[in-house]
């Protein structure tokens, strides 16, 4: 009996320790995500552009608000949505908001996701706005962001107003129904309260870079 009780202490204690290794992993890979009303976390933290220039979101800030876009190369999610994205982007500067897609992805888990094949994909698809690297995936981890695509908008006054996914249909542009990102940005642009705030990210898993 003695015997049986120290093995079944050991097989919890072991039990303990997997669950606790399951924890540690699920916090790494999904960290919480930033709440509504709160700033852009390591908004001065400079991020290389494909321009070759080190950009921080805070130097992009418009006067109307900034939309962070995390995103990659490889992901079929971002493929979807990526011409929206750019062309959302593209006229969000226009209208006063300051846009930065990021990339958070280790490309040694997917080599597309390498900084040439941003700079490629960037000038090939004329994005009018920052494509930078988040070289140690510390921002994306600051902000919660866990897929590609994910967007995080804020308000003039730095506070976030919208958290989620683009629109509601990847695949399908054509057969959009509700444009959630979209719709974010012209109300904020326009003065108005946005009317769905949060929606749910979809994409792909981030690939975070490994901590030093």
């Amino acid at each position: 009996m003695r015997t049986m009780g120290t093995r079944a202490v050991m097989f919890a204690a072991g039990a303990l320790v997997l669950i606790t290794g399951l924890a540690s992993a699920q916090d790494e890979t999904a960290p919480a995500s930033l709440a509504l009303g709160q700033p852009a976390p390591l908004a001065d933290t400079k991020m290389k552009n494909v321009s070759g220039k080190e950009l921080s979101i805070a130097e992009v800030k418009g006067a109307k608000g900034t939309l962070v876009v995390f995103t990659c190369n490889h992901c079929p999610w971002a493929k979807a949505w990526h011409s929206r994205i750019v062309t959302l982007g593209n006229q969000s500067v226009k209208r006063g908001v300051g846009v930065i897609a990021i990339n958070a992805n280790d490309p040694t888990a997917y080599p597309e996701d390498d900084f040439a094949t941003m700079q490629s994909n960037a000038k090939k698809t004329k994005m009018g706005f920052p494509y930078v690297v988040d070289a140690t995936s510390d921002v994306a981890r600051a902000f919660g962001a866990t897929r590609t695509p994910e967007a995080f908008l804020f308000d003039a006054e730095g506070k976030l107003v919208y958290h989620g996914t683009i629109d509601d249909n990847a695949k399908q542009p054509d057969q959009v129904k509700a444009r959630y990102l979209e719709d974010a940005v012209n109300a904020l642009v326009n003065g108005k309260e946005i009317a769905l705030a949060e929606t749910k990210a979809l994409g792909c898993g981030i690939k975070f870079r490994s901590k030093t």
